[in-house]
């Protein structure tokens, strides 16, 4: 039984894309960081698509072998042949677009970590969970990935498992150019083709560009360097073509490319071509191993590449399976398809990482009502933040390393709060609104261009409260909706969620359709919220309104938590029950009736640390056991 559709073998890195476009890579100011490492794009690519991928590589063990192997997990990447050497460093890679033909690029990989791969790293046991070994050229430049590449085929021979080369030539890595020539894709050398012939019998599949083909086959003529390769191997051969896509010959070799096998094509502009061919190989692979025929198959390369030549980075540009299935159903709508809208969202909703099925949050983000305990107590705010550590640490107790916690905390009193609970597992919202503003004003830290949001964890979800109402006036309506606006383009221009609060109770009369026609709105205007954060309505009709309002705009939304406005737990019940019918809502955001009375007592100074911890754990868990029960299927308890 095989539990894996796919393993890749070869290079892991660490990819910082420089920001600007358009300058040299001299001139870079800053740097997006992403995995990267043609093997790598490739498990973390075909796992979007659906299929059961997993890597063999090594990392360091330092801060960018966590990163690579932790998102790699976050793509839904198997990563137990992910190895962490003690003593090498993770490789790095400087990339830029220059213009739509210049792409520089540096490798670090001075005796790096995936270079050290060696046949003590295969386990045959694992090979044979998949149905197909997928490596990359350059772990054949090098005797001692070479015997663990080999060793890895010979186990895949074994288990009757499918093996594919994707040639992958870099010259620079094997050798034969400096540092500065990273975007050199051919030198001839009558030693790597040696090397490459005397592998390709191994493989059921070989992908290439005319260029890689012509380094396989020692000849600067494709057709002659195809016929060379195909008296070595009997792989089906697919030769990449660029924009005239790709073609692809089960047999013996023509007299013309023309006459190979194609799929059909995307013409779209070339933005960056930077691991385009990692995209098209993760495409191709989704095909050959689900059991499509060529054409078909060369139709998902051909979508997956176009998306990575449309889009800033290799692996966070490729599609999810949904995605490319609404692409199929849209066509190109905007030939720089980084500009369709519409797409970007299916993009952006259908690629997010961790799930969050169930939503238990501790809100403590208060300003205003904490600064007037704090004045009523007789103390400075500095002591806000002190308290809002406690809040946390109740959180963790509560949450004690389980999933479906999270916290609602800001950054101008509860810095080290938040601080703190980086990495603990705990979902994170922090919230933007100045305290109570209507129209909508923004707290200083965020910046009249909002570019404060730069300064943000990108695990971090921004939150934003705004009392807007269907009866506003037509300048306040659209001062707030400008706002909202310029943080929702704000927020994933750095890759930030956003969670939008609205309370209409709160600006005027409110009736069953109220909520559901402001979220009607903000999706009329292009805003489309990963999170909803809705005031306890308590009808079921006003509930339904509102759920079928987000679902029918935006099918991929997370969902809704239910805040708690300071109401009673019996009262925060009975609007749990109501809300806890719909799917959609995932849980709740409540605050003040967990953290009221011991913030109170302890800024009065009669509660110690630990006592205002245990009132406040105790109420979280209390608000989680309702919840729980709330959404328990009836007869059941959670």
């Amino acid at each position: 039984m095989t539990s894996l559709d796919l393993i890749t073998i070869g290079r892991s890195s660490v990819d910082l894309y420089g920001a600007q476009v358009g300058g040299r890579l001299e001139d870079m100011a800053s740097f997006n960081k992403y995995i990267g490492g043609s093997p790598t794009n490739i498990a973390a690519g075909t796992a979007r698509l659906g299929l059961k991928s997993a890597l063999i590589t090594r990392v360091g063990d330092e801060h960018m072998g966590r990163f690579i192997r932790e998102q790699l997990e976050r793509e839904g990447v198997d990563v137990r042949g992910v190895k962490t050497d003690p003593e090498r460093l993770t490789a790095l890679v400087l990339l830029g677009i220059r213009d739509d033909k210049q792409f520089p690029l540096i490798f670090y990989r001075e005796d790096c970590a995936d270079m050290a791969l060696c046949e003590e790293d295969i386990d045959p046991q694992f090979v044979a969970e998949a149905r197909c070994v997928c490596v990359t050229g350059t772990h054949l430049s090098h005797p001692n990935t070479e015997a663990a590449v080999l060793k890895a085929l010979a186990c895949a021979r074994d288990s009757g498992a499918r093996t594919a080369l994707d040639i992958d030539y870099r010259p620079n890595l094997w050798g034969l150019a400096g540092h500065g020539a990273g975007e050199s894709r051919y030198i001839e050398s009558e030693k790597v083709t040696a090397k490459l012939q005397s592998t390709l019998h191994w493989f059921d599949l070989i992908v290439g560009t005319e260029e890689e083909f012509h380094i396989a086959g020692g000849s600067t003529d494709t057709i002659e360097a195809l016929r060379a390769v195909r008296k070595v191997s009997g792989a089906t051969l697919v030769c990449k073509r660029g924009p005239m896509g790709a073609v692809v010959f089960e047999g013996n070799i023509p007299t013309s490319l023309d006459e190979g096998q194609t799929g059909e094509g995307f013409p779209i502009e070339v933005f960056n071509v930077l691991g385009a061919g990692d995209g098209f190989m993760s495409g191709l692979l989704k095909g050959w191993l689900t059991g499509e025929d060529w054409p078909t198959s060369l139709k998902f390369a051909n979508a997956c590449g176009a998306f990575a030549v449309s889009r800033h980075g290799c692996t966070p540009a490729y599609p999810s399976w949904t995605e490319l299935q609404y692409f199929f159903r849209t066509g190109i709508r905007d030939r720089a398809l980084r500009k369709d809208v519409l797409l970007e969202q299916v993009h952006w909703s259908t690629n997010r990482t961790g799930e969050w099925p169930e939503m238990r949050v501790f809100a403590f983000d208060h300003r205003m009502q904490l600064e007037a305990m704090a004045r009523e107590a007789g103390v400075g705010n500095e002591r806000i933040g002190a308290f809002k550590t406690l809040c946390l640490d109740a959180a963790l107790e509560v949450s004690a390393g389980k999933t479906g916690y999270g916290i609602l905390c800001d950054g101008r009193l509860g810095r080290d709060a938040l601080y703190k609970a980086a990495g603990s597992g705990l979902w994170i919202g922090r919230p933007v609104e100045w305290p109570g503003s209507r129209p909508l004003t923004l707290e200083p830290e965020i910046g009249v261009d909002f570019g404060g949001l730069v300064e943000w964890p990108v695990d971090h979800v921004v939150k934003v409260l705004c009392f807007y109402h269907p009866d506003d006036s037509e300048d306040m309506r659209a001062e707030q909706e400008a706002t909202i606006r310029r943080l929702f383009a704000a927020a994933r221009r750095n890759r930030l969620e956003l969670l939008l609060e609205i309370i209409p109770s709160k600006v005027g009369p409110t009736d069953d359709n109220t909520t559901a026609a402001i979220i009607e709105r903000f999706y009329e205007i292009g805003v489309y919220p990963d999170w909803w954060k809705l005031e306890p309505m308590k009808s079921e009709a006003s509930w339904a309104n509102a759920c079928d309002a987000i679902s029918r705009h935006d099918p991929y939304v997370r969902g809704i938590v239910v805040l708690g406005l300071d109401a009673p737990s019996v009262e925060l019940e009975q609007s749990f029950a109501i809300a806890a019918k719909f799917d959609l809502v995932k849980g709740f955001a409540v605050g003040r009736t967990i953290f009221g009375e011991a913030a109170r007592r302890w800024l009065a100074g009669e509660i110690t640390d630990a006592a205002a911890i245990e009132d406040m754990s105790k109420k979280y868990r209390e608000l989680c056991q309702v919840w729980d029960r709330a959404r328990a299927p009836k007869g059941e308890e959670r």
